[in-house]
């Protein structure tokens, strides 16, 4: 990888949601990489779901060998085929979906989606859901490739034009062609803060269910 000037983040850790597959074009490839040294430029590590293959293996192999610290969430039942070979850096077994996605969340500062299917989709919703509902005030990026996420973004303008989404809530979501700009301008977000739901609340629960994780694992 080629020597980048290091900057300052507000972030320390950033989640990654991505494809267990590479997809069919070099361009998504690239965007993993470069998402990946923009992160290690920045000195912020990773957090990802945990398997060594597609955009996953990509994205945590190269802020590895960047020097950042890559921390793997994956559920028992996915470990035999989400990582072939070996994994780089710390994997975290959890005993299911929920609780992958719970601790993916409590242990990152921001979310940002490459290009995926319905798991990454299903990931990149919820963490928008919890924003809306002011469980978090955590930044949600997507890396927007070549025009991927762009029937997404027109379908959620349409929710918010046919009164399903709230307009300020449409900045929830913040979007970019490449990762340096998207990096940017997650470092530069002001989150909405028109939630229903406490955050204290929330961290109770999150603690509660840390404490479920850790008896699963032992046993």
């Amino acid at each position: 990888m080629e020597e980048t000037e290091m900057v300052k983040s507000r972030f320390k850790r950033v989640c990654v949601f991505c494809g267990s597959s590479t997809g069919k074009r070099n361009c998504y490839r690239d965007a993993a990489i470069e998402l990946a040294q923009e992160l290690v430029s920045r000195r912020l590590d990773l957090v990802y779901g945990g398997g060594s293959v597609g955009l996953m293996g990509l994205v945590s192999q190269e802020v590895h060998r960047g020097g950042g610290h890559v921390l793997g969430i994956i559920p028992k039942t996915l470990m035999c085929k989400e990582i072939t070979g070996e994994t780089v850096g710390e994997v975290r077994p959890v005993a299911d979906m929920h609780q992958r996605k719970a601790e993916m969340a409590r242990h990152s500062d921001c979310f940002i989606a490459l290009p995926g299917g319905y798991g990454t989709l299903e990931e990149l919703l919820e963490v928008i859901t919890w924003a809306q509902l002011g469980i978090h005030d955590k930044p949600v990026g997507l890396l927007n490739v070549d025009g991927y996420y762009n029937y997404l973004l027109t379908f959620i303008d349409k929710a918010v034009d046919d009164g399903f989404i709230k307009p300020s809530q449409r900045h929830i979501i913040v979007s970019a062609p490449n990762a340096r700009e998207l990096v940017q301008k997650l470092e530069e977000y002001v989150p909405v803060h028109d939630g229903v739901v406490a955050k204290a609340r929330w961290e109770a629960e999150q603690l509660e269910l840390n404490a479920s994780l850790q008896i699963d694992i032992a046993r």
